[in-house]
């Protein structure tokens, strides 16, 4: 007898389904390679840093760079983006218009774009060529100016919205109210003039008295304060420099003048709580940030600063480290989407921007969208308080928020 039963047949199916199903899958077509441009081979995509190391704002910039390496570590642990590992070329202006000029147009040639440009004015000197050659950039600022560009991904908040929040707590828990006199010291900058741009809008609505004083950006602000208090300000916002509010803060102390500061977080280092105005500092101050503290109680801060501790161990930690690992979600986010497309060219990765709906930081920012043209990336604020006490010198007085007013002249601004 043969040793056939009823049940080869089947076997034979499935066997033969089987292999028809490796053939098939061997014949498959392979996953296309991406249109590539400057800054992108085979294995590696290159972005620019082009930041302050040796100037105002190098203590700020270095650790906002430990940021970008622990997130771009961290995702080429994980393979990169299209197969490639995420490389940071670094170039070091100081501060100094020109040595940007010239460390800009020595990366420009090996970058697909830059993840972070230190500097209103370093920003303003390279976006023309920025325009030309197509390249994004996420430049080191929360400016409203900088929205209608559809080269700049600013990640989070702009300072006007920032000042609208703020003040929306001051009114909330009963700091000032309608018919008080606020005022509001600001750098006549870009920065200054677009924080401004929030008080004057909360002003209006609230019925609040606003006494603006622009200053110069190495002013000093003492005169401006003593001004205020004799106006009878029962609060005051700083849209100034870290150095500026120190030198506010302390006026007041000498004034024994007892209102509280209002301050944009480009305005606050952690550096005030060693200088001799630390204590009214302490007493005095909020922070208004579209960037989560060191310390903040999210998902999103809460592995950064273990990450922080176990790969920096003798560092001290600030906010600037969230601000740098945020940054570096958001353009990942973008590159993965241009990857999707098969297009890491600039112009590839400019269409990405421009169509990424939602990025979830965890809680480092409020969820971004760069899909609306002209609009801010989110509307969210943290509102923290100065605390030598706590990891980064800043503890959370509230959770990212949205002061109806922001909603109000968001639906304006549309």
């Amino acid at each position: 007898m043969s040793g056939l039963t009823l049940e080869s047949p089947v076997r034979t199916l499935i066997a033969t389904t089987a292999l028809l199903g490796l053939l098939a899958a061997g014949c498959a077509e392979p996953e296309p390679e991406p249109r590539t441009g400057p800054g992108v081979t085979g294995t590696t995509i290159s972005l620019g840093v082009l930041t302050d190391l040796t100037g105002p704002f190098s203590a700020t910039s270095s650790i906002r760079i430990k940021g970008y390496e622990l997130f771009f570590g961290e995702l080429n642990g994980r393979g990169g983006i299209c197969g490639r590992k995420v490389e940071l070329k670094q170039r070091d202006h100081g501060y100094d218009v020109n040595r940007a000029l010239e460390g800009y147009f020595a990366l420009e040639p090996e970058v697909l774009g830059f993840v972070d440009v230190t500097g209103a004015p370093m920003t303003e000197a390279i976006e023309p060529d920025l325009m030309q050659t197509r390249a994004l950039a996420a430049p080191a600022s929360w400016s409203a100016s900088l929205l209608g560009n559809p080269h700049m991904v600013v990640v989070g908040t702009t300072y006007d919205l920032d000042v609208i929040n703020g003040l929306d707590h001051l009114k909330r828990t009963g700091a000032i109210a309608s018919g008080d006199t606020v005022g509001h010291v600001h750098v006549d900058s870009d920065y200054g003039r677009n924080a401004l741009e929030g008080s004057e809008f909360a002003a209006g609505h609230w019925g609040v008295e606003l006494v603006a004083k622009p200053v110069a950006e190495t002013a000093d602000v003492a005169a401006q304060v003593t001004e205020l208090r004799a106006a009878g300000a029962k609060a005051v916002v700083l849209s100034t420099s870290p150095r500026q509010t120190a030198t506010a803060v302390a006026t007041a102390e000498r004034l024994d003048w007892h209102v509280p500061f209002l301050v944009n977080a480009a305005g606050y280092d952690p550096s005030i709580l060693d200088s001799p105005a630390a204590a009214a500092v302490v007493e005095r101050v909020l922070v208004v940030s579209a960037i989560a503290p060191f310390a903040a109680d999210a998902a999103g801060p809460r592995e950064v600063a273990e990450a922080f501790r176990r790969t920096y161990p003798d560092l001290e930690p600030t906010g600037s480290v969230d601000h740098g690992y945020a940054v570096g979600v958001a353009f990942a986010a973008i590159l993965e989407k241009a990857c999707a497309e098969h297009d890491l060219t600039r112009d590839g990765v400019l269409r990405a921007f421009q169509e990424t709906g939602h990025v979830d930081t965890k809680g480092l920012t409020g969820p971004l969208r760069f899909s609306l043209t002209g609009r801010p990336s989110s509307t969210l604020s943290y509102i923290t308080r100065p605390d030598p006490a706590t990891p980064g010198g800043l503890a959370v007085v509230a959770d990212l928020f949205e002061s109806e007013l922001v909603k109000l002249k968001g639906t304006r601004a549309g």
